[in-house]
């Protein structure tokens, strides 16, 4: 395997990144949108979850394909991003056609971000406008640390972010993941290194490599960050991974839950009560692979799920009025 040449979601042909932000709210979103439908499912795994349409991603359900999978901030409040992407779809004539009408489809999912700093006196939800904002600037390059829906991640000890990852396997397939690192857990040892340091490729997060001493001892959170740990669902790490193999929505299901794996790898503890992790996995439909091929799409996806979650707090940028520092300036 090797990395692709942007070493991110934007490697999978057909797919964009958009990004919207407000630093004095501490809070954006993200969406992924497709040049046409792409099929799509999902895994949980954390214990509190925030998601819309995700019912409409199991295999058995009518839908086939989807327009665009959304992230943002704000918990419940951030959900309404997805409307705001809708209307951009709706704008262009892109959905699901139900005789003459056309009604996009956008699953998403939230983290929470509510109380890290940022002013959340809001009047009217500002989520709806960020969603349009971002498909907007969709493109296939785009940011990673403190943008989009990693705007207000934290990560236990430090503040968390948005990242991504990629890999190219010897077949030519393409497999991508990005994530945005808001967990309960560690994405670091005591002593500052990356628990997905294994996994790292060429210096993408610093280089420190694995921490000999700490070993697989468990990992010690703030004491800040278990007080707002404390508040059921207060935490999520969200992830989209992403292939240009051909598969139906059971193999996006069984890629989706491959795919935690890398939440495991890179936060100690990983997928708790108070998490809402979740797990999108996306086909544009390209190449075909057989039964060893979607195994090795999977272990491929867990890879860059760990790499992409490490490059998120890597990248994390200080700003004014954040409660915890970034991991470069710990």
């Amino acid at each position: 395997m090797k990395v692709g040449p942007r070493n991110s979601l934007g490697d999978v042909v057909g797919l964009r990144v958009g990004h919207a932000q407000d630093h004095a709210l501490k809070s954006g979103c993200t969406v992924v949108v497709g040049e046409r439908p792409f099929v799509a499912s999902c895994h949980v795994m954390g214990g509190a979850p925030g998601t819309r349409e995700t019912d409409l991603l199991a295999p058995d359900k009518t839908v086939q394909a989807v327009d665009a999978l959304v992230i943002s901030g704000g918990s419940a409040f951030g959900l309404d991003a997805c409307s705001g992407v809708m209307d951009g779809l709706a704008a262009v004539g892109r959905g699901f056609a139900v005789g003459s009408a056309r009604v996009p489809i956008v699953p998403g999912a939230i983290l929470f971000d509510l109380l890290n700093g940022g002013d959340k006196g809001w009047g009217e939800n500002p989520y709806r406008a960020m969603g349009r904002a971002a498909l907007a600037a969709a493109a296939e390059a785009f940011e990673i640390g403190s943008v989009g829906a990693g705007t207000g991640a934290v990560c236990a000890m430090t503040k968390g972010g948005l990242g991504s990852a990629s890999f190219v396997l010897a077949n030519g397939v393409t497999v991508a993941a990005l994530v945005v690192a808001n967990p309960v857990g560690s994405a670091t040892t005591p002593n500052g290194h990356f628990w997905a340091a294994p996994f790292e490729m060429a210096g993408e997060f610093g280089g420190l490599g694995p921490d000999s001493a700490a070993g697989l001892c468990f990992a010690p959170v703030s004491l800040k960050a278990q007080a707002i740990g404390a508040i059921a669902g207060a935490n999520t790490t969200p992830c989209i991974v992403a292939t240009d193999a051909a598969l139906t929505k059971a193999q996006c299901h069984r890629l989706a839950v491959a795919a935690h794996d890398g939440i495991a790898r890179a936060v100690v503890p990983a997928h708790t009560p108070h998490d809402g992790d979740i797990v999108f996995a996306l086909s544009t439909g390209g190449r075909i692979v057989d039964d060893i091929g979607l195994l090795e799409i999977g272990a491929a996806a867990a890879h860059c799920v760990a790499r992409a979650l490490a490059r998120g707090v890597y990248e994390a940028v200080a700003a004014p009025g954040d409660i915890l520092p970034t991991w470069r300036r710990v």
